[in-house]
C-alpha cells in the first residue's frame, strides 16, 4: 500500500472520528464509546474503508504507553491517606466480591476456569477517568462521596497494574519450570526498581529541573522517559503499561508533575483513539452474536451489582446511605484498563478473540448506561432512598462527627451554602457586621479547616433531601447558598420548604436564565456576583478621582461583590 493510501486512511479514520465523537458529546457520552464505534464501522469488520495496520498499532501502544505514565505522575496516595481506611476497604473490598461473584457467574454459563478467570478480573475495574470527568463536570470531586470514589478508584488502578505484572510473570514463565521462571521476573523486577530508584534519588530532579526551562524540552523529555521505560519494562519481560506507569511514578515527586501532567492530557487522549479504534476494528461482529446474552447478564451485574457492594461496604462502615449510593455509582462500568487487561490476555494466548469480544462488548453496554447513571444521580437516589434505609446504622458516625461539632439547638441569624471564595467571603462579612453565622460544605477538608480557625460550620451537601432536617432552622432568618447549579439551588428550596423553614432564602445565580428559574421558585433574593462586581468596578472606574487603597483593605476589594452593597440579608 503506498504512503499516500495511508495518508487518506487516516484522514477519513479522524473525521470519522470527529463526527461520531461529536455525536457521542451530544448524547453525553464518554468518547470511548465513539471510538469503539468508529473502528466497527470503516475498520475490517464494517464497511472496510480504512485497513488497520501496523501505524495504527503503532499509535495505539503509545496512546497506552502514555495512559499507564500519567496514571502514576499523578499518583496521589495522600487522597488514601485522608479518606482513612474507606478507600482501601472499598476498593480493595469491591475487587474481591466482584472477582469471586463474576468468576463463578461465568463458570455458570460455560466459560473455561481462565476465561472466566480474566473476565472477572475486568469486570472490578472502573475507569478512573471517565468519573474524574463526570464528577468534575457536576462539582462533586470535592464533596465527601467524590472523594472517597477518587480514593478507591486509584486503589483500583493500583491492583490492575500489579495484575498486568502477576498475568506477563505467568506468560513469561511458559515453557520453563514455572518457580524459576516466577523467580527470575522477580529478579528482574527487584533490578529494575532499584535502577528507577537510584535515578530518582540522583538524576532525574536535576534532569528535569534544567529541562523544566523550556516547557517543550520538558514535555518531549517526559514522553521519551516513559516510551523508553515502557520498552525497557517489555524486554524484561514484564509489559509495556506496567514500565510505563513506573516511569510516571519515578516522576511524581517532582514539582513540574501537575503542570507536566496537564501537557500530556490532550495528547494522551489522542493516541488513545487509536487503541479504541484498533479494538473495534478487530472485533469479529460474527463471533459477537453468541455472547449477546452473556454480555447483558454480566453487564447487569456490573450496573447492579458493583454499586450495591459499595453500599454495602460504606454501610458498614457507619456512611449514610446517600454517600454509599452516590459513590457506589461510580462503579457501575468497567473501564480501559478492562479492555487492556482483555487485550493482553489475548495477546499472551490465555483467551481467545471471542472472549476479548464479550469484555468489549460489556464494556460498551456499562459505560454508555453508567454514564446516565452518574449524570442523573441525584434524582435516582430521590427515587430509591426509601427502599435503602437497610444500608444504613442507626448510626451512621462517619458522617455524624463531621455534622455534630455546632450545638444543634444554638441560634444562628444566617445559614450558608458553600464556603468555597465567594461564600467564605460572604460568610465573614456577615460575621463582622454582627450576625451569627452557620457555615455548610460538602469538602471535609474545608470543614475541619474552618472549625479549626474558630467558625461554626458543619458537614452537608446542599441537594441531600434529609440534611435540611438536621439545621437549626427555626430562628434563622435568612438562608444563602452561594452554590451557582440552578439544580442544587432548587433541590435546597424544595428540602427547606419540606422541613417548615418559614426565613428567607437567597441564592447565586451566573446567568439571567438561571435567575429567571429561581426568582420563578421560593427564593427571595438573586445574587449575581460577576455582574454586582462588574456594576461596582464600573462605579470606581467612573468616579473623576478613583479612590486611593492599599492591598487587602475593604476599599480595594472591587472584585468581591458584597462590600458596599446592600444586598447581605
Amino acid at each position: 500500500m503506498g504512503s499516500g493510501n495511508v495518508f487518506y486512511e487516516f484522514a477519513l479514520l479522524l473525521a470519522a472520528a470527529g463526527v461520531l465523537g461529536f455525536v457521542a458529546h451530544w448524547l453525553k457520552q464518554p468518547l470511548i464509546v465513539a471510538f469503539i464505534a468508529v473502528g466497527i464501522l470503516v475498520g475490517p469488520a464494517g464497511l472496510k474503508w480504512v485497513s488497520i495496520g501496523s501505524e495504527i498499532d503503532l499509535l495505539a501502544k503509545t496512546g497506552i504507553a502514555l495512559l499507564l505514565f500519567t496514571v502514576g505522575l499523578k499518583l496521589d496516595l495522600n487522597v488514601i491517606r485522608t479518606m482513612g481506611p474507606v478507600s482501601l476497604a472499598t476498593g480493595l473490598g469491591q475487587v474481591t466480591f466482584t472477582s469471586v461473584i463474576g468468576y463463578l457467574l461465568c463458570l455458570v454459563m460455560g466459560f473455561s476456569h481462565l476465561a472466566s478467570l480474566y473476565v472477572a478480573v475486568a469486570l472490578t475495574f472502573s475507569s478512573t477517568i471517565i468519573i474524574v470527568k463526570l464528577l468534575s463536570d457536576k462539582r462533586e470531586i470535592d464533596s465527601l462521596h467524590g472523594r472517597i470514589a477518587i480514593g478507591f478508584l486509584i486503589v483500583q488502578d493500583l491492583v490492575v497494574v500489579l495484575v498486568m505484572i502477576a498475568l506477563t510473570a505467568f506468560g513469561a514463565s511458559t515453557g520453563v519450570h514455572w518457580v524459576q521462571g516466577i523467580s527470575l521476573v522477580v529478579v528482574k523486577g527487584i533490578g529494575l526498581l532499584v535502577a528507577v530508584g537510584l535515578l530518582m534519588r540522583y538524576v532525574l530532579p536535576k534532569l528535569y529541573h534544567h529541562a523544566a526551562r523550556s516547557a517543550e524540552l520538558l514535555t518531549t523529555l517526559a514522553i521519551g522517559w516513559a516510551v523508553a521505560l515502557a520498552a525497557i519494562g517489555d524486554w524484561l519481560g514484564f509489559s509495556k503499561e506496567v514500565g510505563a506507569f513506573l516511569a510516571g511514578v519515578s516522576l511524581a515527586g517532582l514539582p513540574h508533575r501537575e503542570a507536566l501532567g496537564s501537557r500530556l492530557i490532550g495528547l494522551r487522549d489522542f493516541l488513545l483513539l487509536f487503541f479504541f479504534v484498533d479494538l473495534g476494528a478487530h472485533l469479529k461482529l460474527s463471533l459477537l452474536g453468541s455472547q449477546l446474552l452473556p454480555s447483558l447478564a454480566l453487564s447487569l451485574f456490573v450496573l447492579v451489582g458493583n454499586p450495591l457492594i459499595v453500599i454495602i461496604i460504606m454501610g458498614r462502615m457507619g456512611y449514610r446511605k446517600r454517600t454509599g449510593f452516590l459513590a457506589g455509582l461510580t462503579v457501575a462500568q468497567i473501564s480501559e484498563f478492562s479492555l487492556m487487561l482483555g487485550a493482553l490476555g489475548k495477546d499472551l494466548g490465555h483467551i481467545s478473540g471471542e472472549v476479548l469480544g464479550l469484555i468489549t462488548l460489556v464494556g460498551l453496554i456499562t459505560i454508555t448506561l453508567s454514564t446516565y447513571l452518574i449524570l442523573y444521580s441525584h434524582p435516582l437516589y430521590d427515587w430509591l432512598a426509601p427502599f435503602m434505609s437497610w444500608s444504613e446504622k442507626k448510626n451512621p458516625f462517619r458522617e455524624v462527627e463531621l455534622e455534630t461539632t455546632v450545638e444543634p439547638s444554638r441560634g444562628f441569624d444566617t445559614i450558608v451554602f458553600g464556603l468555597g471564595r465567594f461564600g467564605n467571603h460572604l460568610s465573614r462579612e456577615l460575621t463582622e457586621r454582627g450576625q451569627r453565622v452557620l457555615g455548610v460544605d460538602f469538602d471535609p477538608d474545608v470543614v475541619h479547616r474552618l472549625r479549626e480557625s474558630g467558625h461554626s460550620v458543619v458537614y452537608g451537601d446542599a441537594e441531600d433531601p434529609e440534611f435540611a432536617s438536621t439545621l437549626p432552622l427555626s430562628h434563622t432568618r435568612w438562608v444563602v447558598s452561594s452554590v451557582p447549579q440552578v439544580s442544587v439551588n432548587l433541590a435546597l428550596v424544595h428540602a427547606l420548604s419540606r422541613y417548615g423553614y418559614t426565613g428567607s432564602i437567597a441564592a447565586t445565580a451566573h446567568n439571567e436564565r438561571d435567575a429567571s428559574t429561581l426568582s420563578n421558585a421560593r427564593v427571595n433574593l438573586i445574587l449575581l456576583p460577576f455582574s454586582d462586581a462588574a456594576k461596582e468596578a464600573i462605579d470606581q472606574l467612573g468616579e473623576s478621582e478613583p479612590r486611593k487603597s492599599v492591598a487587602g483593605s475593604p476599599q480595594s476589594r472591587t472584585n468581591e461583590p458584597f462590600d458596599d452593597h446592600d444586598a447581605h440579608p
